[in-house]
């Protein structure tokens, strides 16, 4: 049993398919005192790296974990401890840790994907988090899938039940599209939303998702308790054409790891696992002329053919908008076209993957803005 002075720092699950991380390397000393979200040590996974941050405040009294370590979720990282906790008391708590075998915490939260048929179409979609209170839904980007929320689900599924699809002709999905307007996907999510039993959900929409997310916070308020749009498309008719048809007709690796590098503001988080996932995908059938159509459609000669981001002023919705200072994608300026009575950050440090570069910053501001 965990002695009450004694909080343990321990490997993360980010994602549903996480199972082991690497440490990178430590980013404060032992006797260091740090708050609640000060990151603690750098850890790589295969498909980013980011910083552990602390569960509580108090005093880094040991690093057990070495840098280059590779250890399994769960597992001690460290121990935090205020000054009058005996250094024999850390010794026998470290030694009498056992990580928790793979599942021990979760045997209520179901299996990690669940599957269901939308109007002719399979949508794979993952819900974690408390059963009561409104869920928040994420909704990725042109390309992404449910994955891109890696450190942010279980983060905001702490606090509020959470949500997350791969929309049609996305990640596991179905390669096929219900229509490739931005009103076909929005009756399409708020079609899925009826097949699962939710009737209002918080939306969080990146990219593209975020330009659905308006359209159905404009098609039917009735359904968006809240609305956060990250990097989102629909604020403005500027996009960088170069990466969405690169993308959508992008063949090798040679081809594709530029493209993605251009989504962070550092190019090297693009891992090489990111990128083989992102061709894997591709070379599924039916998913480069899907991503033609919908390229074709949403972002035709470098433009963005509809902006309902622009039309928000019409609602009442509470409204988040955040943006990566170095997007690359879409234009950080757009940021301006919110509404006043948006909420409106810019994180320097991040670019058109802002939810993955400044996971902590993003985290607090979604649960600031649903309230949690």
């Amino acid at each position: 049993m965990t002695a009450p002075q004694i909080t343990p720092l321990v490997m993360p699950k980010w994602g549903l398919e996480m199972r082991e991380g690497t440490v990178a390397g430590w980013l404060v000393e032992e006797g260091a005192r740090i708050e609640v979200g000060t990151p603690v040590v750098d850890v790589e996974t295969d498909k980013i790296s980011n910083a552990v941050e602390a569960p509580d405040p108090g005093l880094l009294r040991r690093k057990v974990a070495k840098d280059g370590e590779t250890l399994p979720v769960k597992a001690l990282l460290g121990v935090l401890a205020e000054a009058d906790v005996p250094e024999a008391d850390i010794d026998a708590y470290i030694a009498a840790y056992e990580v928790p075998a793979a599942g021990d915490d979760d045997e209520d939260a179901g299996p990690d994907y669940e599957w269901v048929e939308v109007g002719g179409i399979r949508v794979r979609h993952a819900r974690r988090g408390p059963e009561a209170g409104v869920p928040v839904l994420f909704l990725h980007g042109y390309g992404g899938d449910l994955g891109n929320w890696l450190f942010n689900l279980d983060a905001l599924g702490a606090v509020a039940p959470v949500i997350a699809l791969d929309l049609p002709g996305h990640g596991q999905s179905d390669a096929r599209l219900p229509g490739a307007s931005l009103a076909d996907l929005s009756s399409f999510v708020a079609a899925f939303l009826a097949q699962i039993g939710v009737e209002r959900v918080h939306v969080v929409g990146h990219s593209m998702g975020g330009a659905i997310g308006a359209q159905l916070a404009l098609d039917q308020p009735a359904r968006v308790a809240s609305l956060a749009l990250l990097n989102p498309a629909g604020l403005g008719t500027e996009i960088n054409g170069d990466y969405t048809q690169g993308f959508a007709r992008a063949a090798s690796r040679r081809e594709l790891k530029p493209l993605v590098e251009l989504l962070f503001a550092d190019p090297s988080l693009a891992s090489r696992q990111m990128v083989d996932d992102l061709l894997k995908y591709k070379r599924m059938d039916g998913v480069g002329e899907l991503l033609e159509t919908l390229q074709g459609t949403l972002f035709p000669n470098g433009r963005q053919a509809e902006t309902p981001g622009l039309r928000l002023g019409e609602s009442d919705v509470p409204l988040l908008v955040v943006w990566g200072a170095q997007d690359r994608i879409i234009p950080p300026a757009h940021a301006t076209n919110a509404p006043r009575r948006a909420l409106v950050e810019v994180l320097e440090g991040a670019g058109h993957m802002a939810m993955m570069e400044k996971a902590g910053e993003v985290n607090t501001l979604l649960k600031r803005h649903i309230g949690a």
